[in-house]
């Protein structure tokens, strides 16, 4: 569905809701509910069949849950949208309805941890082999192209790595072959990042993050053509039952409402780090897109409003002198997740992405010394104070 306002910031509030509809109640009604009468045996009959709009059980449709659909689908310029439980749930559901025996899938160079355990497990339980590319180039991208090949799928900015796919080039040869681009979103929200408008054709968050920004709920989203999640809300969403809470639908509809503002801080605060983190004698690498010279800055520039809150560096030493240097931190919490008010510093080699092999892991660039720090909206001067300790301290 199109924007119905001009401005994404009016949007991200009003989206989807009209009070009138509901009472006049200024925010947006829970539905606490499990099921839905119907008026009449008839009635049942034809919502059952499809003959007639209407809510029949939350598993299938829930009042505040559409309006939450509704919203990102508008804030993603797609045309419907669709919640999930987790973002993990709506990865899983992606990926199984593009996908059958014998298909195979190109996947960017670094994903999620658990989106490489769903891959593994879909190719060792299903036949459902994958690929992955740096995406570097179109010639690198058609190498890995076979007949079998069902679905691209990509995260922009990578976790943890915060490497950058340029989207246009992979939507290019996509075209070419008729390949449906999958993107995991959840890094920049649409704040940042609108893949739908750059030509990809399914748009994935995981909604614990910074849709959500409050660290209170766990849920995905995807968006993108109305058929093809039609599709989805009637196959791999209905049976397999990743659903979303209504109340954790109303969560993540408060937490939108201050999507812009949070994000805009999120970035001011990580652009201070990453200044300093440039300058310190124990850090070897720092990774942000939004940086001059980081060799991605360009397609950064390209794609994205601004670099986000996420920045991945390395300690100078090893997995030990990584590990010291987050029990050093005073404040800050070690915790996996990022979108947070709280600022949550994490080691991937031994946490989001433990599951994945030592061998993938270093063709990843996932190495023992790098951390993945999600700058929180503290003031910046409290997170740099604490980070520096405990980087001296090395």
């Amino acid at each position: 569905m199109s924007r119905k306002y001009n401005h994404f910031e009016t949007s991200v509030i009003h989206e989807g809701y009209d009070a009138k509809d509901m009472l006049g109640s200024l925010a947006t009604p829970l539905f606490q509910t499990s099921t839905y009468t119907f008026t009449s045996a008839e009635q049942g009959e034809r919502r059952f069949a499809g003959e007639e709009d209407g809510y029949i059980y939350s598993r299938l449709g829930n009042p505040t849950v559409t309006v939450l659909e509704e919203r990102i689908a508008a804030l993603e310029n797609g045309e419907r949208g669709l919640a999930f439980g987790s973002g993990m749930a709506a990865v899983s559901a992606v990926l199984i309805a593009l996908t059958k025996a014998g298909d195979h899938i190109l996947c960017s160079s670094g994903l999620y941890g658990c989106t490489f355990g769903l891959l593994t497990m879909m190719k060792e339980k299903y036949n459902i082999d994958h690929d992955f590319s740096a995406m570097e180039s179109k010639e690198m991208i058609r190498s890995l192209i076979r007949p079998e090949t069902t679905c691209i799928y990509v995260e922009t900015p990578i976790n943890p790595t915060m490497k950058l796919i340029d989207l246009e080039m992979v939507v290019e040869v996509a075209r070419e072959f008729d390949i449906p681009v999958v993107v995991d979103n959840t890094f920049s929200s649409p704040y940042l990042q609108r893949p739908l408008e750059l030509g990809c054709d399914v748009v994935i968050h995981s909604a614990t993050k910074y849709i959500g920004g409050h660290g209170d709920v766990i849920a995905g989203l995807v968006v993108g053509k109305k058929d093809f999640l039609d599709s989805v809300a009637m196959t791999t969403q209905k049976d397999i039952g990743g659903i979303i809470s209504p109340f954790d639908a109303w969560l993540l509809l408060r937490g939108l409402k201050t999507l812009p503002i949070r994000i805009d801080r999120h970035c001011d605060n990580a652009e201070k780090i990453v200044e300093r983190l440039k300058t310190h004698p124990n850090v070897s690498n720092v990774y942000y897109p939004n940086d001059e010279t980081n060799p991605d800055f360009p397609i950064m520039q390209k794609q994205m409003k601004r670099g986000g809150g996420v920045i991945s560096f390395d300690i100078v030493g090893d997995k030990a002198d990584a590990q010291q240097f987050l029990n050093k931190l005073s404040f800050l919490k070690i915790a996996v997740s990022l979108g947070d008010a709280e600022t949550l510093i994490e080691h991937p080699a031994t946490m989001t992405h433990a599951v994945v092999p030592q061998e993938s892991r270093m063709e990843m660039e996932i190495t023992d010394q790098l951390i993945r720090l999600s700058v929180g909206l503290e003031a910046w001067e409290d997170i740099w104070a604490d980070v520096e300790q405990a980087l001296n301290q090395l």
